[in-house]
Formats: structure tokens, C-alpha cells, sequence
């Protein structure tokens, strides 16, 4: 019951604030002259068994606009998205204010559910719990069982240097976003749970992710090349976390590169590493004399990690 309540909170609040910051602005403006409307869709795929495809809905309207360099481009924008995978599917709204030209201030909700399906050989869970059984990891539960639901609020700062140095060829950009996301799943019972197949190690309860992104754009078809860092960190306090590293930050590093193929059309190369955590444990024989995966509480961290490559990704967007 107390989640159940700080969820309708955090909820009820998330949308005052969409209302605060939305609806007062719309009132003061003609909306058929000031509000800029546009559609996204945008597919991604990669050399893991993964893919995505989105579909988002953004209204843009001036907002704390000045005749200054830094405030005239201000604006207040609502984003709408739906998401679908091959084991989950989804929706989002997000609202983005920029009081000033090199930062962002962002707030946003998110409700999904997915289900389990066999590809590749092996099995892939869009929702369900991680189940301690007799110390491996067990998958538990079934297609639209619970809800997955997260609420976050952010910031992002930005900076072109070709406002220093004005020139078409002096775009070295930096870009670095920092949020807080609280995730839950309705079903939990108080187990992990896997989300879009990823480790089936979420806890409800608060996340951290941040990112920081240096690059260059030219004004070529290769309109952006550039190394992109990111980090998540659990900041729920499980009883014993640090045993099995669950108190460390998890980096990825990226090499990426942009290209405008037409005005509308886009496409993205990502190549992506990452750490690891490093297990004593890792794997155990089970019953059937095959190797299972150690229930992730019941692996032995060695307080080291690993640097290994983690995938390849496309990503195609169109813009109407």
C-alpha cells in the first residue's frame, strides 16, 4: 500500500508539473502560429538479439524567449512515444524545458509490459521475476502479467563551440545528461525482474544514469562523428549489495557516427564496450548436468572488472 501511494504521488506530481509548465504558456500564445508540431519514427537494431521500433509525437512552442543568443531559441517541448520489441511494448511522455541555450531540464513517465518468447535458441524475457531456485536464476511468471512503470526528471547541458569560434567546420560539441529514474513492476512481490531482456536484476526502487558525449560536425553526409560515455548505478539499498557488486557503476563506451541522408531521413552507427563484474561463481551444473546461471545475490564479486565489447547498433529515423 505505501508504494501503491507513492506511486499515485509521483504521478499526480509529474503531471502538475507538465500542467504548470504546458498549459500557461499555451494560454498566451496563438497556438496555430507558435506551437511547431512534428513525427518521428525510429528503428533500432543490433548484433544482440534486440530491436525497436518508435514512434513519437513532439509539440515545440517558444518559450522565455529573448533577444539574446543564449535565450532566443528557449522553448518548452511534449513528447509522446510508443515502443515495441519483439517482447515488450510500451509508452512514454516527456516534457523538455530549455530556460537557457546550453541546458535542459526534462521530466517524463513510462508504462509498459511485455512477455517471453523462444528466438535464437534461448529463451528472451520482456517482463517476469528472477527467482532464486536452490541457488540458480530462474525465470517466473507469464505475457502481461504486471506493468513496468518508471518516472524520472533530469537535466542536460550543451555547449557548441562554434559559438566562440563561428565557422561551418568548427562544431566540436560536448553534451553530458544526468537523471534519476524510479522503476517498479507491479507484480514484483518482492523479487528482481527483467525488463527487455537485460540482466533480471532490477529492484523497485531508485536508478541513476548519466552520460557525456564529446564530437565533432562537419557539414558533410557524416554530419557527426564522436565518443559517448555512459554510466548506470542501482541506488536502492540492498542488505549486502557490495558482495556481488551490485554497489558499482556500470560504463559503456561508444564510438558513434551520424548521417543525413536526406532532410527527413537519418541514420546512426554505434559500436559499444562495456565492464563487466567480475564472479568467482558465475555458473554451477545443474540437475540436468548443464551449466546454469548462480542466482545473481548468491555470486561472489572479486571487486575487479572487465572490459569487453558489447554490440553493434543501427539506428534509422525519419522525421515528418
Amino acid at each position: 500500500m505505501v508504494k501503491c501511494r507513492i506511486m499515485k504521488r509521483t504521478t499526480l506530481l509529474f503531471l502538475l508539473v507538465v500542467l504548470v509548465f504546458a498549459v500557461q504558456p499555451l494560454a498566451a500564445l496563438d497556438l496555430a502560429e507558435d506551437i511547431y508540431s512534428s513525427s518521428d519514427i525510429v528503428f533500432t537494431v543490433s548484433s544482440l538479439p534486440e530491436a525497436k521500433l518508435e514512434f513519437f509525437q513532439r509539440f515545440k512552442l517558444p518559450l522565455l524567449q529573448g533577444d539574446s543568443p543564449l535565450t532566443e531559441g528557449n522553448y518548452l517541448a511534449l513528447r509522446l512515444g510508443a515502443e515495441l520489441t519483439p517482447v515488450s511494448l510500451g509508452g512514454t511522455v516527456k516534457a523538455v524545458l530549455e530556460p537557457i541555450a546550453f541546458l535542459q531540464f526534462y521530466t517524463g513517465v513510462g508504462l509498459g509490459s511485455g512477455w517471453k518468447v523462444n528466438l535464437f535458441g534461448g529463451d528472451l524475457y520482456g517482463i517476469g521475476k528472477n527467482t532464486n531456485n536452490a541457488g540458480t536464476s530462474e525465470w517466473e511468471g507469464a505475457g502481461f502479467d504486471g506493468l513496468l512503470w518508471n518516472v524520472y526528471f533530469g537535466g542536460t547541458f550543451q555547449f557548441d563551440f562554434a559559438a566562440l569560434f563561428p565557422g561551418d567546420w568548427n562544431h566540436v560539441v560536448v553534451q553530458s545528461s544526468h537523471e534519476f529514474i524510479y522503476a517498479g513492476y507491479t507484480n514484483d512481490g518482492g523479487q528482481a525482474w527483467w525488463k527487455e531482456n537485460d540482466g533480471g536484476e532490477n529492484l523497485n526502487g531508485w536508478n541513476y544514469y548519466g552520460n557525456f558525449l564529446i564530437g565533432y560536425q562537419p557539414p558533410l553526409f557524416l554530419d557527426t562523428v564522436g565518443i559517448l560515455t555512459e554510466m548506470e548505478l542501482y541506488l536502492y539499498d540492498t542488505p549486502g549489495r557490495s558482495a556481488w557488486g551490485d554497489d558499482k557503476i556500470r560504463w559503456k563506451f561508444g564510438l558513434l557516427s551520424h548521417f543525413t541522408i536526406t532532410e527527413q531521413f537519418g541514420a546512426a552507427l554505434i559500436v559499444q564496450f562495456r565492464t563487466l563484474r567480475n564472479y568467482s561463481n558465475y555458473h554451477r551444473k545443474g540437475k540436468d548436468g548443464k551449466d546454469d546461471d548462480v542466482y545473481y545475490r548468491d555470486r561472489k564479486f572479486e571487486d575487479s572488472l572487465r572490459f569487453e565489447f558489447y554490440r553493434v547498433a543501427a539506428i534509422l529515423s525519419y522525421t515528418f
